[in-house]
């Protein structure tokens, strides 16, 4: 570390190291949480507040019904498909205090793609939200599940209230499709068949994999990521360490709207917070911007994290912009590219800067962030975490110089030992220790990173190399574009030309006005050779912009 190029820049309130073996699991984390924060509250979600105590008693409860009523041990998958409710980090640490690898699953997914991530981790169980259900019963048989656990959205909101709510969202909402899984458990039966007096606690040790986290699906098909309890428990520290100069324990409100199941809210959301006792509200369903705001108008949250496109559609909300910000202390953007014409917005209307960071399922997930005691820095993903060494290599695996274009490589304690049962492609994944990013990166003499963009998505124009995030950037500095995406596509004079896809909130602005603005941050070659306004563009789970899928939909309405 002392010999690395950002040594001298990185922030003075972070230590330059962690120990990633100071806990020997995910587990042994929250029982410390657990003793030192007890009666505060842990996770709330539609007003209903659960305690680090009640946590406690809910997850062992939770394990002993998995470990002696469906006999499941240590090592086995359980994949859990809900979005952000309370059963979630119930589930989750049930699973994880019974021994067994978490398989976190989108909830939207398809029966095929289901099918193909149960079968490929060989699931066991799966706790599932009845609104997906149905899709389960198509793939059940073929995926070798053995156990299900059926939970509804209103399950541990107690009382009337709990019931209110599942007879709205399944008789008067009709958001229920039916689904017949005769053997399934429900959630409320499956927690009073266990006793957390019988849970018997696991031996786990670093090396242990905590989760099978699936990545890939947005570029080709998806495969499982092995995280081991050390690799968690390392970005938890390491993410402790960057924010502790600006957070308290037991202080902090931190607003949780990206889905649980996602690597960013898993680690940063979900577990770091709880490392320092903070009151985590779980959103259910951020795309309801008006009833988002409505539920942000009842905290004074100080921790604030997202993507591009969510922190993009709250600032075009009068009822956010006039919501009272004076608690904020840190907002951080990862997932995607946070444009700069976004984090300037974010910070005027909010006061507090909008840090961008850095990671992929693979690292746990963080990387990098920019610093968060006032020297970071617009348009990069800052430097690299405590314990984290990068380097930008050529296509040989060379190292370049500072200032030169190449693949960013990453090692550390959060780096990943390989996908689940695919030796060839863990092995075209790293240089020795390094792994290999896909991403093309800068590394300035000061040690900050700028992501350029994907390897894979890199737009070729006449030998020169064009790189969607730059040019998206450029064109979202438009104030009457709301978000874009930019491909290429063949072209026989320049092998690729330049297109973008705008959703506008104006229907006066016209694809030459745009195309002439772009030109004045953009040198020629760069300019889009087409500008396509759509109503909306096609995003993943956690709002990232799908690039391959505007290809694909581009690709089928030429050959219409």
């Amino acid at each position: 570390m002392e010999d690395s190029p950002w040594f001298t820049f990185y922030p003075k309130s972070v230590p330059t190291s962690i120990d990633p073996d100071e806990f020997s699991s995910v587990v042994d984390l929250l029982e410390e949480s657990i003793g030192k924060y007890g009666d505060a509250v842990a996770y709330e979600c539609m007003g209903k507040t659960i305690s680090f105590n009640e946590l406690d008693v809910l997850s062992k409860t939770f394990a002993a019904f998995l470990q002696q009523e469906l006999q499941l041990k240590k090592g086995d998958r359980i994949g859990i498909q809900m979005p952000n409710l309370l059963q979630y980090p119930v589930v989750m640490f049930g699973a994880l205090r019974a021994g067994l690898i978490v398989v976190n699953t989108n909830p939207l997914y398809t029966a095929s793609e289901m099918k193909h991530q149960f079968t490929d981790a060989g699931v066991k169980a799966v706790v599932i939200l009845a609104n997906f259900a149905h899709n389960l019963e198509k793939i059940r048989k073929e995926s070798g599940i053995n156990h299900v656990v059926v939970t509804e959205i209103g399950d541990l909101l107690g009382g009337l209230k709990g019931a209110i709510v599942n007879l709205v969202v399944k008789y008067v909402k009709t958001m229920v499709p039916a689904y017949s899984i005769p053997d399934a458990w429900s959630f409320k039966k499956a927690m009073a068949a266990g006793n957390p007096k019988a849970f018997e606690k696991q031996g786990m040790e670093g090396a242990d994999l905590a989760f099978l986290q699936y990545t890939g699906g947005t570029t080709g098909v998806s495969k499982g990521a092995m995280l081991s309890h050390r690799n968690i428990v390392a970005n938890m520290q390491q993410i402790s360490a960057w924010m502790k100069p600006k957070l308290r324990e037991r202080e902090e409100t931190v607003i949780t709207a990206l889905p649980l199941y996602h690597i960013f809210a898993l680690t940063v959301n979900c577990l770091a917070m709880m490392k320092i006792g903070a009151h985590n509200v779980l959103i259910t369903n951020p795309r309801d911007m008006p009833g988002f705001c409505k539920e942000l108008k009842k905290h004074r949250f100080s921790v604030f994290t997202g993507v591009n496109t969510l922190f993009n559609g709250l600032l075009n909300q009068e009822a956010f912009r006039s919501l009272d910000f004076g608690s904020l202390k840190i907002a951080v953007g990862g997932g995607m590219a946070v444009q700069q014409a976004v984090a300037r917005r974010w910070q005027k209307v909010t006061g507090t800067p909008l840090a961008e960071g850095y990671g992929l399922t693979e690292t746990s997930p963080v990387v990098s962030c920019n610093p968060i005691d006032g020297t970071e820095r617009l348009g990069t993903i800052g430097v690299p975490l405590p314990n984290t060494e990068v380097k930008v290599v050529d296509d040989a695996g060379n190292e370049l110089p500072l200032g030169e274009r190449g693949e960013l490589c990453v090692k550390g304690p959060q780096v990943m030992p390989g996908y689940w049962q695919r030796p060839e492609e863990t092995a075209a994944a790293f240089y020795g220790e390094w792994f290999k990013t896909g991403d093309i990166a800068v590394l300035d003499e000061d040690g900050f990173l700028c992501i350029v963009d994907r390897k894979k998505e890199m737009i070729l124009v006449s030998g020169f190399n064009v790189y969607p995030n730059e040019v998206e950037d450029a064109l979202a500095a438009h104030e009457m574009v709301n978000e874009v995406g930019v491909i290429g596509i063949p072209d026989e004079k320049s092998t690729e030309r330049v297109i973008a896809y705008v959703v506008s909130n104006d229907p006066s602005l016209k694809a030459e006005e745009l195309i002439e603005f772009s030109r004045e941050n953009l040198t020629s070659y760069k300019v889009p050779k087409e500008i396509h306004f759509v109503s909306e563009l096609p995003k993943s789970n956690v709002g990232k912009i799908l690039r391959r899928v505007i290809r694909e939909n581009h690709e089928k309405k030429l050959q219409a």
